[in-house]
């Protein structure tokens, strides 16, 4: 792989578009509006035709106008008949933008049978032809497009910071907004006429299918990430970066295994965009599914091993010295998984809470005071079920059984605090004391 400043070029102008479309496609995520990015990309393509069949000039003003004022024009249909005809907001998107993507089309075609205004560029984009065309700032030469994107994302940022407090409060609770003096549907607009002219300005470098990704992706990963407003959208300009870096990347490495020479920038960056999606998706540390498989597992474990312990807590109450040990066959017959049985009894023997002798398992010290402390939750809790929440005795085993295993030592003290320090329970068995056998 030879890399030149062509391709530094290709990566920053890039990062910038996608970094741009980020900020704000973050809010679209927090608002459920994440199609409305799809809409609105698609629907500016009228605008940018009619500017230039007004104007007849490409220069980048008149089609900034043009589609910024068509795309926000798109919102405020969608509101319109969401409202107004009472479908869903889905269908509503559905209605307005296949309609004016349509009229797009037919009006960027005829342009282009007066001038060379390729339909082909303006929804693939050619980030790679950006280079070509510059300008020469402090005595550097720097990509019309870079400079672009890069003021575009200095506005979303100014814009981002302005109105911080308003767009957060606003996105996660509009009756809260208007009862604060914060006018939501004014806050809905600004953010619309932002999404437009950020389309606008990525169009060149991105094309109007790929921005979706670049709207949609790295907000929609960062919220997987984290769950506060300042650290998404910063993870957010840290994703996009990179799917501008893997994608140009991947563009001239990738296709060469296959015996190609390259394939599109803008598509491999969407292409990376999805990838990275699926890595925080799987290994998210909260919400991806690999770690919320994990921390399924580990609670099955924990509260396997919780009711082995209080098994035979109970057991040692109950039996006299003469009878007999209890057998791993005794725990599979009283619980249901015989896998998780056995785990958890291999973990219990690591931590040294029980022993084997043969086929007998016994609790060792330590596991016989895990294993009262557990009971004492549990029958603390009957008592404040049975006492407080009037809920029958008979009834009140299997919730106290699910609140036992999450008791910690504050809540247990409480529990008996409420209970007046109750020795036994409403089916008239002892509560264990504290610490004491």
């Amino acid at each position: 792989m030879e890399w030149t400043f062509i391709d530094t070029w290709i990566v920053i102008t890039g990062a910038l578009s996608a970094m741009a479309c980020a900020l704000p496609g973050c809010y679209l995520v927090l608002r459920r509006m994440s199609m409305m990015g799809d809409a609105i990309s698609h629907t500016v393509l009228p605008g940018l035709a009619i500017a230039f069949l007004i104007t007849g000039s490409r220069e980048s003003l008149p089609m900034l106008i043009g589609a910024t004022a068509i795309g926000v024009l798109t919102a405020y249909l969608v509101q319109a008949v969401n409202r107004l005809g009472g479908l869903d907001r889905g269908a509503s998107m559905g209605v307005v933008f296949t309609a004016f993507f349509a009229l797009g089309l037919i009006l960027i075609r005829q342009a282009a049978d007066h001038v060379d205004l390729d339909p082909g560029c303006v929804l693939y984009g050619a980030i790679e032809l950006t280079p070509l065309e510059v300008y020469r700032v402090f005595g550097q030469e720097v990509p019309r497009a870079a400079l672009t994107n890069g003021a575009m994302l200095l506005v979303n940022i100014l814009f981002v910071l302005l109105f911080f407090k308003e767009l957060r409060v606003t996105s996660f609770d509009p009756a809260l907004a208007t009862t604060l003096g914060i006018h939501a549907e004014t806050m809905h607009y600004a953010l619309m006429t932002v999404v437009a002219a950020t389309v606008v300005a990525a169009f060149e470098s991105v094309g109007s299918i790929l921005v979706i990704a670049m709207l949609i992706v790295p907000g929609a990963a960062a919220y997987l990430l984290t769950d506060r407003l300042w650290k998404m959208l910063i993870l957010s300009q840290i994703i996009a970066a990179l799917c501008a870096l893997l994608g140009h990347i991947g563009a001239i490495t990738v296709p060469t295994w296959f015996g190609f020479r390259d394939t599109s920038t803008a598509g491999m960056m969407a292409v990376a965009a999805g990838f990275l999606f699926l890595v925080v998706f799987l290994a998210a540390p909260r919400y991806g599914i690999l770690s919320r498989f994990i921390s399924q597992a580990l609670l099955t474990l924990k509260i396997t091993r919780d009711d082995i312990l209080g098994f035979l807590y109970r057991y040692e109450e109950l039996a006299s010295k003469e009878a007999p040990s209890v057998t791993a066959a005794d725990l599979f017959g009283a619980m249901r998984s015989k896998g998780w049985v056995q785990f958890a009894l291999w973990d219990l023997r690591r931590r040294g809470w029980i022993r084997s002798s043969g086929t007998a398992i016994t609790p060792t010290p330590r596991g016989l005071s895990e294993g009262r402390d557990l009971i004492r939750s549990h029958r603390l809790w009957e008592v404040y079920l049975f006492r407080k929440l009037g809920i029958d005795a008979n009834e009140a085993h299997f919730p106290a059984h699910r609140l036992e295993h999450f008791t910690d030592e504050a809540m247990q003290s409480e529990l008996a605090r409420s209970a007046n320090h109750a020795r036994v329970d409403p089916h008239r068995r002892n509560i264990p004391e504290a610490g004491k056998g």
